[in-house]
């Protein structure tokens, strides 16, 4: 039975992975069609010349025929498939024809109403203080609280997971990266119709990501962006947030960090600075490492490094408790801190010309002892 379940969860991922990639190149051609074009006009695009988009189209599709042909389609799976091509729609109809803000957070709050309708939602909390005799071990919500919260839940991931979109590779690779994590997360927990779903999302992520590799063949933009936040959102409340597990409430949190502290500090920037939590700027993390001098290659491994360690750390914190998960995140993060000082060093040699100059005075001096002993050689030919 496990050899068959293994088999279910091997094949779904890769049947997403060879729809989306086969898919792209179609999708590539639509957009051209319907002018689904992104052209870049300010200061915040990186992207030098228009790149069709709706690329999350190729994702969507690998995604929901491999789910449809390996998961049980029962309410709480079928709730969240409406919801997704709901959220598909809008992303399409935004890249089309650049829809409101306020049109579009109104349609993805339907998706998740719907979603929630069918009976996935965060009904308590784990309390972490509960060890130390402060408070029940679980807050359990009431049902118009476990509504709300769920669907602030789902919303916000997927415009966390929108916001990040901004280089070639960066949303679709960190979200491919986070449901891997998420489907070793499911197995450990034997949940295997979420694995199947899970694994169907990873697929079809990866399946598309060779397109949107520097330079950028397609973009997926909203159509993708949202539809990755919407169905990952939708899967840590289904495999993670409904498990009475003390530490089930953190999981999603580490796994879909990057995203979740970058829209945070996004919205805190912004408000302290006196301009609307919504209005774009070239102040997200992406960005900042751009204007460190790493080129976007160099950024996107960064971010995708920096993802794979939080997801590290969430398994770790299942699997073996908050200390060694804790442990794990600080040596990476002090390795990581010091390859990039190292890396700004590298490229950036006029920051640190005592170091250089102690280089240059120290290859003189071997050239000037070379050029002595050549002349002493030849004197004693001559």
């Amino acid at each position: 039975m496990i050899f068959n379940n293994n088999i279910y969860i091997i094949l779904a991922l890769a049947v997403a992975f060879l729809i989306s990639f086969a898919a792209t190149p179609m999708v590539i051609s639509l957009a051209h069609k319907i002018n689904a074009i992104d052209v870049p006009k300010d200061a915040r695009r990186v992207h030098k010349k228009p790149t069709p988009l709706i690329g999350g189209l190729a994702i969507f599709l690998g995604f929901i025929v491999s789910v449809l042909c390996f998961a049980v389609i029962d309410r709480e799976t079928g709730g969240v498939l409406l919801g997704c091509v709901i959220i598909v729609a809008v992303g399409m109809i935004d890249d089309v024809t650049d829809m409101k803000a306020i049109v579009k957070l109104l349609c993805q709050i339907i998706a998740a109403a719907v979603v929630v309708y069918s009976g996935v939602r965060i009904e308590h909390f784990a309390n972490p203080f509960a060890r130390f005799g402060i408070g029940e071990p679980y807050i359990v919500l009431n049902f118009w609280v476990s509504v709300a919260v769920t669907v602030f839940w789902i919303v916000g991931i997927c415009n966390a997971v929108n916001l990040i979109d901004g280089l070639d590779g960066l949303a679709v690779g960190v979200s491919s990266i986070a449901s891997i994590c998420m489907l070793a997360m499911t197995l450990i927990t034997q949940n295997l119709n979420v694995a199947i779903v899970t694994a169907a999302v990873a697929g079809a992520g990866f399946g598309f990501l060779p397109y949107n590799f520097n330079p950028a063949k397609i973009f997926m933009g909203d159509t993708g962006a949202l539809f990755l936040g919407f169905i990952l959102a939708c899967i840590s409340v289904q495999g993670f947030l409904k498990l009475s597990a003390v530490i089930s409430f953190a999981i999603p949190i580490l796994v879909l960090g990057l995203p979740i502290f970058d829209t945070a500090f996004a919205i805190i920037r912004r408000v302290l600075t006196g301009r609307s939590p919504m209005s774009p700027d070239r102040g997200h993390l992406h960005h900042r490492l751009l204007d460190m001098g790493f080129s976007q290659r160099q950024t996107v491994a960064i971010l995708y490094t920096l993802t794979a360690v939080l997801c590290l750390t969430a398994v770790v914190i299942t699997t073996r408790g908050y200390k060694r998960g804790i442990f794990l995140i600080a040596a990476v993060m002090l390795i990581i801190l010091a390859s990039l000082k190292l890396m700004n060093e590298l490229q950036n040699p006029d920051n640190n010309t005592d170091f250089y100059k102690n280089i240059e005075e120290y290859t003189q001096g071997d050239d000037a002892e070379a050029s002595a002993e050549r002349k002493e050689n030849d004197d004693e030919k001559d």
